[in-house]
């Protein structure tokens, strides 16, 4: 318990294993456990956008020393770990936001909206969230963005490497529904490949139409789209 004059506490930074440093300041103030959250996929013209949550123990165990930003790692490695996250994990909740509601909202009110969704997931309350460059209102909890927290957060780390792997693997799911686009290789992102692909085929009821390089939909495919999306 804190007296009103101890808030906010003072925190020791004194470095940890790994990406811990961070969040062992706040569990030794008291804050823990401690979620990071983060997403994968907001720069992608086609896709949804992906936003995973993470509580990860105290402990460190010696199978997630490996924990980095999910963009420095392999696809091998985010594989190798994405199990262990999930069983080493106190809690761990991936929202998926499709290109539709995107369009509808705006990318940014979806990723903030998809951070709220998936700390509310969690099925173990956090004493304290580092979300990765954003501010989230309406957390319910004590939160902080952390710029780069993905390199920086083991936490937030973890949550990088749920949400790329499980929308990679959307990705490749789409691929096979809508061959020709290359999904399974880019992902979705706006490679030369995908834009020739798009310019050549049209785009899809996967592709994000608020982005500027994916053309208007023909007025039947829009239609069959949007009744699609409504059932």
């Amino acid at each position: 318990m804190f007296r009103s004059g101890d808030w906010p506490p003072r925190v020791v930074m004194r470095r940890a294993g790994g990406l811990r440093t961070l969040e062992a300041a706040l569990i030794r103030s008291g804050l823990g456990p401690v979620a990071g959250v983060d997403e994968a996929g907001r720069g992608c013209c086609a896709g949804p956008l992906v936003v995973a949550a993470c509580l990860l123990a105290p402990k460190a165990y010696d199978s997630l020393a490996g924990l980095d930003d999910s963009k420095k790692l392999t696809e091998a490695t985010r594989e190798e770990l994405f199990p262990i996250i999930q069983r080493r994990a106190l809690a761990w909740s991936v929202v998926v936001v499709p290109a539709w509601e995107i369009d509808a909202i705006g990318i940014h009110v979806a990723n903030i909206e998809g951070m709220r969704r998936a700390v509310a997931g969690l099925d173990h309350t956090p004493g304290y969230v580092l979300t990765d460059g954003f501010r989230v209102p309406g957390i319910t909890v004590p939160s902080l963005p952390v710029i780069g927290g993905d390199a920086s957060a083991a936490c937030i780390a973890a949550a990088s490497i749920l949400a790329k792997v499980t929308r990679d693997r959307i990705m490749v799911g789409v691929d096979q529904r809508l061959p020709g686009y290359g999904f399974a290789a880019h992902k979705g992102y706006n490679t030369p490949e995908h834009i020739a692909a798009l310019a050549r085929l049209g785009p899809s009821d996967e592709h994000r139409r608020s982005w500027r390089n994916v053309p208007d939909m023909p007025e039947s495919r829009r239609l069959a789209t949007d009744t699609a999306h409504a059932r």
